[in-house]
């Protein structure tokens, strides 16, 4: 196995609700299958978010329209899918409005410990 191989996927309770209400069948599960593609390299895949969703990633699936939120915990070996849904800008009902809200309420799994691990892992300033 690869260093980098053998990620668990996680889907949280919200997640996994936000997938039942998508109505195709097809589309929720292509939404699943890609989840998948998170066991190997998930820091590769995706985009990191920004703003209220730093230390969260986005990957896009079905025809670019819906999107995976999730979080990546190294040590580990984690990544915990948080939102997934239809991306909508501008409405409420948006993958990313939605993400927002689940980790306002503190919904999502805490990212703090990856954070403190990548800062020590790169110390800017000793140098």
């Amino acid at each position: 196995m690869s260093p980098t191989a053998g990620y668990e996927v996680l889907w949280t309770t919200t997640a996994l609700e936000m997938l039942a209400d998508v109505a195709d069948r097809r589309i929720r599960q292509q939404l699943f299958d890609t989840s998948k593609r998170l066991e190997v390299d998930p820091e590769k895949q995706g985009k990191p978010l920004r703003n209220n969703l730093m230390g969260f990633r986005s990957l896009r699936v079905v025809g670019q329209r819906y999107r995976l939120v999730y979080s990546i915990l190294p040590d580990a070996r984690l990544v915990h899918i948080v939102a997934a849904g239809l991306r909508r800008e501008g409405s409420r009902d948006d993958v990313y409005e939605l993400a927002q809200k689940i980790v306002r309420l503190g919904l999502a799994p805490s990212i703090k410990k990856a954070k403190r691990v990548d800062r020590t892992d790169r110390p800017r300033k000793k140098k």
